[in-house]
């Protein structure tokens, strides 16, 4: 079940509004649990189980850090416990496979089913038990409690990955008001027309050219930037739509993004992009290894580091590695040898070159393998140009040229500007016309995005595969 399949909006969330709002509070966190568990069990692994017990586990290595003996004990009990999960699921096959081929062994490789948004929750529930150890939170004694911190079902599968401190007091204790219902349904509407109209359609496009065998320049320009759009519109519409679920609960999640494609510079990009995975790597990683506190050498290794696991994170691939690694030496580039530099040039420089950068990321983050990512990038900028490449690629910028247009205005804080500029309207009249156009747009992204969703089967959520 995803947000933006028929099941979850016409039937799913309906009973979940109704049944929640009729409740009273002491059965409101139940109704919560349950249908996020249901929500969780009907995601397509069946592995609700797994998650209900890592969530006890950590309840216990929480309870027991909290009493005072032994707390690196049961702390590094509990990094070991959640890592270990972590790692068979998702990592054991690769390190079996990369052992038989480098020393000729015989492990046998088994099929295990990557249980959905292992990685977040992961992440989620180790860090409600690395602040319990730092004391930067209260041990959590109703398990039910916790569960339902972990188990959420906004930001279960796909983040964002939200730090228990954020919801600690509105678990127990919250408001939901019409504001936050209607601040809630419009973050939602807004990520499912991200979803729906720009990140899909680019996401038919790139399918297409990343997988052709030798696409010409034109063509494999068209494609890069196909997926550099999905891979934007498709993980921060799906941060919306959670987002506004939780706040119409009652829940205030963090942003996850701030319009990433409008930074000027690496490190700004990746403030703006993910948020809350590059928060969980710069507090619990990279600050603990000594940050930038002990030395260039040593701070240029603590990035090495991060951006590693970084990689790894995103999946068990060399692609990812290297990827992480990609963004590394660009990072540590910026920051020890080219920012006095890069601060004199004019800001819009600044940031083509960081797309430019993003791009030939995103190369790397959406090939199979390193064979596919080197032929795409052979095709980006072995420059092959040749008349039936120009008229592919006229072809195809035919079909999607409305959504390119979409996804580069709205990856510029356009929106939020323009209901600012609403909401600045002194003449009554026409602040209510305006007003009214904003909820006729609203209306309008969700009944077409429904006719997308009715006549298309291409539904695909890049970070659930995480």
């Amino acid at each position: 079940m995803i947000f933006s399949s028929a099941i979850f909006l016409f039937g799913f969330l309906p009973l979940l509004f109704l049944i929640y709002f009729i409740s009273p509070k002491g059965l409101k966190n139940a109704v919560l649990l349950v249908f996020s568990l249901v929500f969780y069990y009907f995601g397509g692994t069946r592995y609700i189980l797994l998650v209900i017990g890592m969530v006890l586990a950590d309840y216990l290595f929480a309870l027991l850090i909290d009493r005072g003996r032994f707390r690196k004990v049961w702390l590094t009990a509990a990094v070991v416990s959640n890592i270990g999960v972590l790692f068979y699921y998702k990592y054991f096959g690769f390190f079996a496979e990369n052992f038989n081929r480098l020393f000729h062994a015989d492990i046998t490789l088994r099929d295990v089913v990557l249980p959905v948004g292992i990685s977040f929750f992961t992440f989620q529930a180790l860090s409600y038990v690395i602040d319990v150890y730092r004391r930067e939170v209260a041990v959590q004694k109703n398990p039910f409690y916790l569960l339902l911190y972990v188990s959420f079902f906004p930001q279960l599968v796909a983040g964002p990955i939200v730090r228990y401190q954020t919801v600690e007091h509105e678990i127990a204790v919250r408001t939901s008001s019409l504001d936050d219902v209607a601040y809630g349904a419009e973050r939602f509407v807004l990520g499912l027309g991200k979803k729906m109209l720009i990140a899909n359609q680019m996401g038919l496009l790139a399918d297409i050219v990343y997988g052709l065998d030798e696409p010409s320049t034109p063509v494999a320009v068209l494609g890069a930037l196909a997926y550099m759009f999905q891979i934007y519109y498709d993980f921060s519409g799906y941060s919306d739509m959670a987002i506004g679920l939780g706040r119409v609960f009652g829940f205030h999640f963090s942003e996850n993004f701030d319009y990433p494609y409008t930074a000027a510079g690496v490190t700004e990009f990746w403030r703006r992009w993910h948020i809350s995975l590059s928060g969980w790597f710069r507090d619990y990683v990279y600050i603990p290894l000594g940050g930038n506190r002990k030395g260039v050498a040593r701070q240029i290794f603590n990035l090495l580091v991060v951006w590693v696991l970084t990689g790894f994170w995103h999946g068990a691939s060399w692609n990812f590695v290297l990827w992480g690694l990609y963004y590394f030496v660009f990072l540590a580039l910026e920051k020890f040898l080219l920012q006095n530099r890069l601060a004199r040039l004019p800001r819009a420089v600044r940031c083509v070159l960081t797309l430019l950068v993003v791009l030939v990321g995103w190369v790397l983050f959406r090939a199979d393998d390193l064979p596919a990512a080197a032929a795409m990038l052979k095709a980006l900028f072995g420059l092959r140009f040749s008349t039936l490449g120009w008229r592919e690629a006229a072809l195809y910028l035919q079909t999607y040229f409305p959504y390119f247009i979409m996804a580069a205005v709205f990856s510029a804080p356009v929106y939020p500007k323009a209901i600012k500029r609403i909401g600045r309207i002194k003449n009554q009249r026409l602040r209510l016309l305006s007003e009214a156009a904003h909820y006729g747009f609203l209306l309008a992204v969700f009944a077409v995005s429904v006719v997308f969703l009715a006549h298309s089967s291409y539904d695909p959520f890049i970070y659930f595969r995480f």
